[in-house]
């Protein structure tokens, strides 16, 4: 079997074959013929291929965005984000997610087109907010209070809107869906900013349960 070991788990099947299954439904859709080229041209047998993705389409595409989050993560390792200020980490981390989806973005035009069918639209939810947790993690962020899921779920809308551009990007180098994210992103900073001054002024402001815990408990 190319690229797997001899005796691989599904796991590892599952890994190897999500990139060729995404070249094919570009052309086969996102369904067996896809599945069944891609084991085929990886010498899988097609029965355990269809075990490796139990849940069909929807795990198949799960699989490659699970392998496009690897290759964004190799293209930026910690050593290098390491160096880059905030806003950097993120707009790097997203565009690195869509180069590695370059060459197939008719698989991913097809792939939304799935996920944003009604039985399909609470796990395109959740493969959403995983594609947002992982680029604010290798980021550096570290917020476990509602920042944690204010910045996942603002983040999220900009990559889905920034996927919408890209889809559609004839410019060369993508200029345009660069141009769009770094836009949105300037949003993102200019909101945590005014939140993080809002947070700091509200700090000072009298709270009604200090002061009714003073009026149950005065000092002595």
């Amino acid at each position: 079997m190319t690229n797997l070991p001899e005796d691989p788990t599904l796991d590892e099947i599952r890994a190897a074959m999500a990139p060729a299954v995404a070249s094919n439904a570009a052309f086969d859709g996102w369904g067996d013929a896809a599945r069944d080229a891609a084991a085929d041209a990886l010498g899988v047998d097609r029965d355990v291929a269809m075990l490796a993705f139990p849940g069909g389409a929807v795990e198949m595409i799960a699989a490659w965005f699970a392998q496009i989050d690897a290759a964004m993560l190799a293209a930026l390792p910690p050593e290098r984000l390491a160096r880059m200020k905030i806003r950097e980490k993120i707009a790097a981390l997203v565009e690195a997610r869509l180069d590695a989806m370059g060459p197939d973005r008719e698989a991913l035009r097809r792939a939304l087109a799935m996920l944003a069918m009604p039985q399909n639209l609470a796990r395109a939810a959740k493969l959403g907010w995983h594609a947002a947790d992982v680029m604010w993690r290798a980021a550096g962020d570290t917020a476990t209070d509602y920042n944690h899921y204010t910045k996942r779920t603002i983040l999220a809308g900009v990559y889905a809107a920034t996927v919408t551009v890209f889809l559609d990007d004839e410019s060369e180098g993508f200029a345009d869906t660069r141009a769009f994210l770094s836009r949105r992103i300037d949003g993102i900073m200019r909101f945590e900013k005014a939140k993080a001054g809002f947070l700091a002024r509200g700090g000072h402001r009298p709270s009604l349960s200090r002061f009714v815990g003073r009026l149950r408990y005065p000092a002595v």
